[in-house]
């Protein structure tokens, strides 16, 4: 079940082969390997990671790279596949996205001291960490807009019959770890929210049959843990040893389930970064009802992040991203997926987004310094795991100048609202020692990794500038030398030369070597004499030569020294500089706010805490954007839901291809970005806070799981109706659809019946049951409301425009023409149609909705008959004089004959 179930999983026998008669290297594979049976093992040989064996072979299919042999054992051949060192993150990439696991076994020691121990002696190595789908950290291998969690769940005893689930989501490439806690039927609303890479739980959880399906459906690979390991005591003391506390209380408080759940969390992600320790912000606690509940099925519906086939290209997201940082764009999916419910926080939002659209130049000022900025969040838990480069010190640098001038616009800026103001004040945080630091110690151009060095500004220390110019010019050096020694010999031929015998030395002509040895150059010291020349060398010469052999690593070593100094401030600056990060987040996804609303006359929406819902001009922001660049125009239209105490419920009919599903989702995602902080596309508007939204528009089928459309659209449907509130708004098209015209006539009228009785809420519900109109005049909440059609030559022109009213036709046969139906079948359709319309008689909707059973209880009351006079029934009277516990089996026998004889006598009386 999950992901992780229907891949090609990695075997185990691998751990279970004897290394007995390997040779030395393989046999520290197996032992290698065995201490990671679940995980392809990349094994570093030089330039290469191999694999052998069982992980050969799945590695090779996947990756499409060449398999071949190496050596035997155990009587047959090894399989053997490679990658290269400097290529290794593009093939990790491809197996994380197919859900494997990759332990990176790295050598630990120069080949040249294994030597030491002997000729057949193998080089040290080990594994140094666990790459795995949600334990990302390398740039080359995330996706610079999304978000990589890893969601850990945990769950406790809520009754005798159910659990609450607490879910810790944690984002090691920014540090980010948020904690909650869901009943079990939100939980898969819950887990579609955060939409993690990777699932870790308990192997109780992961085996409940309740949540089978759940885990069935997700996207992300599933990681099942022991129980064993998951006690609550060894959770909550994780979670101390994380942040070096000695209590939880400083952090707030959490329940138990959220605590199992980070506990949980914390010790995956130990495991799978061995001695390093993630730099996690310290968890934050959302609390129950704090966002817009969505449900999976709905998410997936208004396809908010991605489409229905999985693409992000068309989806809500792609259209508002406005963002010019990875950081931004990250914060902007995330608060889509979490439009909030707090009318505070969402007006804050609101006045950001104000103000920049009020102030086109504070907004282009902001951008632009923002486009300027990095990654800040990845590169921090870059350094603090200790994974960093050159590159991700300049990320720190760039960020920090790029908050500097931000912060100084802000400053410069007044009346601004509380939003801004916090953003100014948070850019302003962080030392600007630090930033000048990070200015004067890295150079222009870096390199990816510090091994390779140079990343050192020229100048900032004089040490690695010596190094340098020893190692890089080192002739020079020497030259010089050698042209002082050559003036004070008065030795024009004097040459310091270097062999592998003797290194460097002085090689002078015979007599001037003679006239040293009586103290012509007292500090020369002989090494050899030759037939005509002789070879001095000198204390000065020696140190020189010490260092120019030392050049290269002692420039590299200094460069690593300095790296670790930079690293270390940036560390111990780590609360100011996420703050920075949070903050250019903040303010890169309102100014995206503001260049949507500039761009496409978004207007700011009124959201409060009453129950209306009157949108004015509203227009689908996706739609709108594509028909944009067609250059054809968007038809917007009003929709009014609001009510008093209870919301209104608009039924709408009209015909397929008209914009029912348009018009339906439209209103939607205006609620959406209403509550997100974003302006909306629409003339105005004001929208009473919604607690749930739910969409039901479009059916599918689910053969996989052995259900029909009917029962996928009946099972949405169900979850609407027991779970929304007068807060809710509900979006259902064509319920009933999927069966029989009666069967889903009657489906679809008892809901649109429990929506305006039961839930009381907002609700758009369009049907091409036209019978159901006749509920406009019956239930006081609902108003019709169709789409209008003109019709030209036969044909239909569709005005994609909602107006009230009904209508009486679906224009089918029309649009089955448009589709392009043979003729024959569109005109054998037409006759058929016809003569089904002339056997009813022509009798109205109301009426034949009148002789249907079903909707009786919805007619008016008849008057009152006058009671009939009582008329006593002997049948009755027997049974009333029965006392069926006291009665032998022979006397109920002579019972129940009795009152057959007496019924008998009845009938014939009657």
């Amino acid at each position: 079940m999950g992901r992780s179930s229907r891949l090609p999983q990695v075997p185990q026998e691998t751990g279970g082969l004897d290394p007995v008669g390997a040779t030395p290297m393989m046999a520290q594979y197996i032992e290698i390997k065995a201490a990671n049976p679940d995980c392809l093992l990349f094994y570093r040989m030089g330039d290469f990671y191999e694999l052998f064996f069982a992980d050969a072979e799945i590695a090779s299919r996947a990756l499409g790279i060449v398999l071949t042999k190496r050596g035997k054992h155990a009587g047959s051949e090894i399989p053997m596949c490679g990658v290269p060192v400097e290529r290794a993150d593009d093939y990790l990439s491809r197996l994380i996205a197919l859900g494997h696991r990759v332990a990176v076994c790295e050598q630990t020691e120069d080949p040249a001291e294994a030597k030491k121990r002997g000729p057949k002696s193998v080089v040290k190595r080990e594994v140094v960490r666990l790459v795995t789908p949600g334990t990302i950290t390398e740039d080359r291998l995330l996706d610079p807009a999304s978000a990589n969690l890893l969601m850990a769940i945990g769950r406790q005893k809520a009754s005798e019959s159910g659990f609450v689930y607490g879910l810790a989501a944690i984002d090691i490439s920014t540090g980010r770890f948020s904690l909650s806690e869901v009943p079990a039927g939100e939980l898969s609303g819950a887990i579609a929210r955060h939409d993690p890479r990777e699932i870790v739980l308990s192997e109780a959880i992961h085996a409940d049959p309740a949540l089978a399906r759940l885990w069935q459906d997700t996207r992300a690979a599933i990681v099942p843990l022991a129980q064993a390991e998951l006690e609550p005591a060894a959770a909550e003391r994780r979670i101390r040893e994380q942040y070096g506390v000695s209590t939880l209380d400083g952090f707030g408080r959490f329940t138990r389930a959220e605590i199992a759940a980070a506990g949980t969390g914390l010790l995956y992600i130990a495991r799978t970064q061995l001695a390093a320790r993630a730099p996690l912000a310290v968890p934050s606690r959302e609390e129950t009802g704090a966002t817009l509940a969505i449900d999976a099925a709905t998410r997936a519906n208004l396809e908010l992040t991605r489409t229905l086939s999985g693409e992000r290209t068309g989806s809500l997201l792609a259209t508002i991203d406005r963002t010019v940082t990875a950081n931004g764009a990250r914060l902007l999916a995330e608060h889509l997926a979490g439009p909030l419910t707090d009318l505070g926080r969402i007006v804050r939002r609101q006045e950001a987004v104000a103000r920049l659209v009020e102030d086109p130049a504070l907004r282009q000022s902001c951008r632009e310094a923002l486009a300027s900025a990095p990654d800040l969040p990845r590169a921090l838990s870059r350094i603090g795991l200790g994974r960093a480069g050159p590159r991700d010190l300049a990320a720190i640098r760039d960020s920090l100048a790029a908050a500097s001038t931000i912060a100084e616009t802000l400053r410069a800026t007044t009346g601004l609202p509380a939003a801004l103001v916090e953003i100014g004040r948070a850019l302003s945080g962080v030392d600007p020692e630090l930033a000048r630091t990070l200015s004067a110690a890295l150079a222009d151009e870096l390199p990816l990794s510090r091994r390779d060095g140079g990343f050192v500004r020229p100048g900032f220390l004089a040490e690695i500038d010596e190094a340098r110019l020893l190692g890089q010019d080192s002739r020079k050096v020497v030259a010089a030398l050698q042209a002082r020694y050559a003036e004070e010999t008065g030795c024009r031929t004097l040459r310091i030369k270097h062999n592998n015998l003797l290194g460097y030395f002085i090689e002078v002509p015979q007599s001037v070597g003679e006239a040293c040895l009586k103290g012509l150059q007292k500090e020369f010291v002989h090494r050899q004499t030759m037939v005509d020349a002789m070879r001095f060398t000198s204390v000065e010469l020696g140190e020189l030569e010490r260092k120019i052999s030392g050049a290269a690593d002692r420039a590299l070593a200094l460069e690593s020294e300095v790296f670790d100094d930079l690293s270390g401030a940036v560390v111990s600056a780590l609360a100011s500089l996420g703050a920075v990060a949070e903050a250019l987040a903040s303010l890169d996804v309102a100014q995206s706010h503001a260049a949507m609303a500039l761009e496409n006359d978004w207007r700011r929406p009124i959201v409060d805490e009453s129950l209306s819902f009157a949108i004015s001009g509203g227009r689908h922001p996706v739609v709108e954007a594509a028909l944009r660049r067609t250059g054809e125009p968007f038809i917007a239209n009003d929709c009014d839901l609001s009510g008093e105490g209870r919301g209104r419920i608009r039924l709408i009919t009209g015909p397929n291809m008209g914009g029912k599903s348009t018009f339906l989702r439209q209103n939607a995602l205006i609620v959406v970005l209403a509550q997100m902080g974003a302006f909306v596309p629409a003339a105005s508007a004001q929208i009473g806070r919604v607690d749930r939204l739910f969409s039901r528009v479009g059916a599918a089928d689910d053969l996989a799981r052995g259900q029909s459309t009917f029962m996928v659209e009946m099972v949405e449907t169900a979850a609407i109706l027991n779970q929304a509130t007068r807060r809710s708004l509900v979006i259902l098209d064509e319920i009933g659809r999927g069966t029989a015209t009666f069967d889903g006539l009657s489906i679809a009228w008892a809901c649109l019946e429990h929506l305006h009785e039961a839930n009381a809420c907002r609700a758009l519900f369009a049907t091409h049951f036209h019978e159901l109109t006749a509920l406009g005049d019956r239930l006081a909440r609902i108003d019709n409301a169709t789409l209008k059609v003109a019709e030209h030559r036969g044909g239909v022109v569709f005005l994609h425009e909602v107006v009230p009213g009904i209508a009486e036709r679906s224009y089918g046969l029309q649009v089955a023409r448009l589709a392009g139906l043979p003729a024959s079948v569109v005109s054998r359709a037409g006759a058929i149609l016809k003569s089904l319309e002339k056997s009813q008689g022509g009798r109205s909707a109301r009426a034949r909705i009148d002789d249907l059973p079903l909707f009786a209880t919805l007619s008016p009351p008849p008057p009152p008959e006058p009671a009939p006079e009582p008329v006593e029934d002997s049948v009755a009277l027997l049974l009333d004089s029965i006392d069926p516990d006291s009665l032998t089996p022979r006397e109920a026998l002579e019972a129940l004959y009795r009152l057959k004889r007496e019924r008998a006598e009845r009938l014939v009386s009657g």
